[in-house]
């Protein structure tokens, strides 16, 4: 994946800093813009495992500091609801300008009611998605309880959210007065995916139906279940990117017949940016999927690490393989699992076994059958399972013969 540091103007002349990410080919299908939720900034973990979803699906994911937040200039006590719905707008002009116009827009928490706004104001946008988001910007007055009267008596208050102090001005609270997220709803006569949790303590649900049922179809609601609001937990954002990529493709999605994502003339090939990590792209023969290290090595652990493909591999082979030799057999063999993990064990018979340091790399494998099989059938069975093809391989002197390519 490609990531990009971009900056842009809004129409005050303010300069905002945004991440743009691209799939592995650096050529997505479609652009999509992220709305981070209130107070947040474009490095949210949520935000950042949605968008890395969205591109795995050949989505290019702009994500960017709303005006006063994160790296982006301005005060955020001067913004308002108005003023991040214009962000977006400054947004999808810098893609039109400089990349492709944006067809899909994403919104978080309050970013979700900003991004119904601002889909009405961009015409490029075909498909909008929400998450946590209130059904009327006027909710995020609930957040502020403790200084609305102070705002109300003085023009503005401090107020602690998350654990850090903002400073909000009445003007704030008078803008949000002014939008009606239903009635924008109503007309917008975009395809629209509301997605919420019904354990949301800080955006109830009630808001997901006021939302649904303000908008036209064709609408959308997915529940997730079991989520806070931030969607703190790794796999409810990564749950949710991947949804919202494989719905927004009924609408943006790639045209027919489209090049592949990463070409070879090999049967496998991996890419991986500088910015990335341990997060690689890869293309399996025909098949494209993520490879990535755990999180307790440094990686992400969006994809199985490479000795897990390596065990993958055997394992595939071992059932393949048993299952073939028992059809031409005849034997019923129902099904056959084979479980594999890979480890540097000490070598059994091995020269050095003296030596603590003496490990060699060890594949543990367990094989289990569900079928009529006696125990002679059985043994046979686990004589087979060594003379699978990868196993072979393993067993034998290989050699890896590399050149660079320009």
């Amino acid at each position: 994946m490609g990531l990009q540091k971009i900056n842009f103007k809004n129409s005050d002349g303010q300069t905002l800093v945004g991440r743009l990410e691209l799939p592995a080919d650096q050529h997505p299908h479609s652009y999509a813009i992220f709305a981070h939720c209130f107070t947040c900034n474009k490095n949210l973990l949520a935000v950042k495992n949605i968008g890395k979803a969205l591109t795995s699906h050949g989505f290019g994911v702009l994500r960017f500091d709303f005006t006063g937040l994160g790296e982006s200039d301005g005060d955020f006590a001067d913004t308002n609801f108005s003023g991040n719905v214009g962000d977006l707008v400054a947004a999808a002009e810098f893609l039109h300008n400089n990349y492709d116009a944006p067809t899909l827009i994403i919104g978080h928490s309050l970013g979700g009611a900003a991004s119904i706004f601002a889909a009405a104001q961009i015409p490029s946008i075909k498909a909008v998605a929400t998450i946590g988001a209130p059904s009327n910007p006027v909710h995020v007055k609930h957040l502020l309880q403790s200084g609305v009267d102070e705002i109300l008596a003085t023009g503005k208050a401090v107020v602690n959210l998350s654990g850090r102090d903002f400073t909000i001005k009445k003007q704030f609270l008078d803008d949000l007065e002014t939008k009606s997220l239903p009635e924008t709803a109503k007309t917008l006569r975009k395809p629209l995916l509301i997605m919420h949790s019904p354990q949301d303590d800080t955006v109830g649900i009630k808001n997901a139906e006021e939302i649904y049922i303000a908008a036209h179809h064709p609408k959308s609601f997915v529940s997730l279940d079991g989520a806070d609001h931030l969607l703190s937990k790794k796999e409810d954002s990564i749950y949710a990117g991947n949804v919202i990529a494989g719905w927004a493709t009924r609408y943006v999605g790639p045209v027919e017949n489209q090049e592949p994502k990463l070409k070879t003339k090999h049967q496998v090939a991996a890419s991986l940016d500088a910015e990335d990590g341990f997060t690689t792209q890869m293309k399996v023969g025909r098949h494209y999927m993520v490879a990535d290290e755990p999180e307790s090595f440094g990686g992400n652990d969006f994809g199985p690490s490479p000795y897990e493909l390596v065990s993958a591999g055997l394992s595939a082979c071992t059932v393949m393989t048993i299952q073939m030799y028992s059809k031409r057999k005849g034997w019923p063999v129902d099904n056959v699992e084979v479980h594999t993990s890979y480890s540097k064990t000490h070598a059994q018979d091995c020269e050095n076994c003296e030596q603590d340091s003496a490990k060699i790399d060890t594949f543990h494998r367990e094989i289990k059958f569900t079928g009529d099989l006696d125990e002679k059938q059985k043994a046979r069975i686990m004589q087979i399972a060594d003379k699978c093809p990868v196993h072979k391989t393993l067993h034998s002197e290989t050699q890896v013969i590399s050149k660079l390519v320009e």
